[in-house]
């Protein structure tokens, strides 16, 4: 079943339970998933949800974090919530420790040596690990791995 059509489903639960904290989330998501895929004129791949949700994801943490900022509690944990549930629609992440090895495998074989081969790593990472593999993680872990 597509991403979109989770979120539908769940969003449809959420409103016969009253959830409106839920709903709100839901009907957000849904509709960034709608205007994707009626600004492409087809219908989205997983990949490309999964891109969008990663991008709402992003959105929501920089809110949240400028709200704590300005002492906006309540809408910090709103703006928390609406993350968590976008969370739970995308594949699980990588770990650190899995992480490392991916970048020491795509060190091996591209024979990267130093941080202008930067790109070339983070290809291979992106390219292996798909949508488990946390780009800013990566990026990080990848520039400690050169620089030594």
């Amino acid at each position: 079943m597509a991403l979109t059509q989770k979120v539908q489903e769940e969003m449809k639960t959420a409103l016969r339970e009253g959830r409106k904290e839920d709903l709100s989330a839901y009907r957000m998501l849904l509709a960034d998933l709608q205007r994707e895929a009626k600004e492409s004129g087809a219908e989205l791949t997983e990949e490309q949800e999964v891109a969008i949700l990663r991008r709402e994801r992003k959105k929501r943490l920089e809110s949240a974090e400028s709200f704590r900022e300005a002492g906006r509690e309540e809408l910090t944990l709103k703006e928390e919530h609406a993350l968590a549930i976008i969370e739970g629609f995308l594949p699980q992440q990588m770990d650190e420790a899995a992480l490392r090895a991916l970048i020491d495998e795509a060190v091996a074989e591209t024979g990267a040596s130093s941080p202008k081969d930067m790109g070339k790593v983070m290809s291979f990472v992106m390219a292996r690990g798909g949508a488990q593999v946390d780009g800013k993680m990566a990026s990080r872990l990848a520039q400690e791995r050169l620089s030594t």
